[in-house]
């Protein structure tokens, strides 16, 4: 999931920075310069090499990004984070500062002050929170949190998976989905001291043995849509902001009703008008296109749209609504598809770009 803040529609140039996990997971960080006008993305190059990068976020001002490597490369390491300052008018990155984070961080995000670094933790099941300095590099550790217990699979469900550190429109609270638990956590954020507590409800769960993954709130902040990995199937909520808490409103699935093969879907993101969701599917290898009810916040499937490539495990609508950019990371490329704005659909605008498993797409203005 891509969040975007403070982004004018008028931005007349972007740089897109892609995170490549390979085999040997050394590639790092690419980037490329993309123009709302065309669609086209022109390659800058590698920005940044760095050991085993899985997931890309930026801050509301986007100074600095932020990146969650899953791996060391010492073979006790269990994950660290990285700092680094945008030139906003190469895109070339500056390393500021790198922070250990045992238990294989996956997610990532900045809240709207600028000041906290939240990260979810999936080999140990843990959320955790850091405070920024002010140049943007990742200061010392503020909270902390060890979730526990299981799900029905016995193979994914194990123990706790955090997948995802999402904040709330408003920056009250900070919701955690834990692939092993089948819940979403939520917690109460304090700004002042840089770190959360669990919120009173502390958590929303989905249907036991969907493994939930990744969350997006919709544009109005009514709805929250969660994309569940084991079961192929998006989760729509109705969001109370004073409480803090989800109620499920409806659990659909992202693939067709005749597709028998394995999948395990993987992002999840909504227009910028609000009408319409977006779901990856990998095994399918296709994005599915649901029309949402502005009223119910339910979701009516439209189409699953293929990604011309294997295992999108992650895409980004660029700002205006107008592109997406697909991440296939098992074929090694990215495709780029037209938005139609009336329908939601996607349509391949022909450009392909090779580069080695991309796992993260993210959008950053350009001066």
């Amino acid at each position: 999931m891509v969040v975007l803040t403070g982004v004018l529609s008028a931005q007349s140039s972007y740089f897109v920075y892609v995170a490549s996990q390979t085999p040997d997971a050394t590639k790092g960080i690419y980037a490329y310069r993309f123009s709302p006008k065309t669609g086209r993305l022109t390659s800058i190059g590698r920005v940044a090499e760095l050991f085993d990068a899985s997931f890309l976020a930026t801050d509301s001002h986007h100074r600095v990004l932020y990146v969650a490597s899953e791996a060391g490369e010492a073979p006790e390491s269990n994950g660290f984070l990285s700092s680094y300052a945008i030139d906003p008018r190469s895109g070339a990155l500056k390393l500021l500062n790198k922070a250990e984070m045992g238990g294989g961080p996956c997610h990532l995000s900045v809240d709207k002050t600028g000041k906290i670094l939240f990260v979810a933790n999936y080999g140990n099941g843990t959320a955790a929170s850091f405070a920024l300095n002010p140049d943007g590099s990742i200061g010392k550790q503020t909270g902390f949190d060890q979730h526990t217990g299981k799900g029905p699979n016995p193979e994914r469900q194990e123990g706790p998976h955090a997948h995802a550190a999402v904040l709330s429109p408003d920056n009250r609270f900070l919701f955690v989905p834990d692939l092993g638990l089948d819940q979403i956590k939520i917690y109460r954020v304090d700004t002042a001291k840089a770190t959360f507590t669990p919120n009173d409800p502390s958590f929303a769960s989905v249907k036991p043995g969907l493994g939930p993954r990744h969350l997006v709130f919709a544009p109005g902040g009514k709805f929250a849509y969660v994309i569940c990995e084991i079961g192929s199937s998006v989760v729509a909520f109705a969001y109370d902001p004073v409480k803090g808490s989800l109620t499920a409103v409806q659990t659909i699935s992202t693939l067709p009703a005749n597709f028998k093969g394995i999948d395990n879907s993987a992002e999840i993101d909504v227009s910028p008008s609000g009408r319409f969701l977006y779901a990856s599917n990998r095994g399918h290898d296709s994005i599915t296109v649901f029309a949402i009810d502005p009223t119910q916040g339910t979701l009516t499937k439209i189409r699953a749209v293929p990604t011309q490539g294997q295992i999108p495990r992650n895409f980004a609508l660029d700002p205006t609504g107008k592109y997406l950019v697909a991440a296939n990371q098992k074929s090694n490329q990215m495709v780029v598809f037209a938005v139609d704005q009336a329908t939601g659909l996607l349509q391949p605008t022909g450009q392909v770009l090779d580069i080695e498993g991309p796992v993260c797409v993210l959008f950053v203005p350009a001066e």
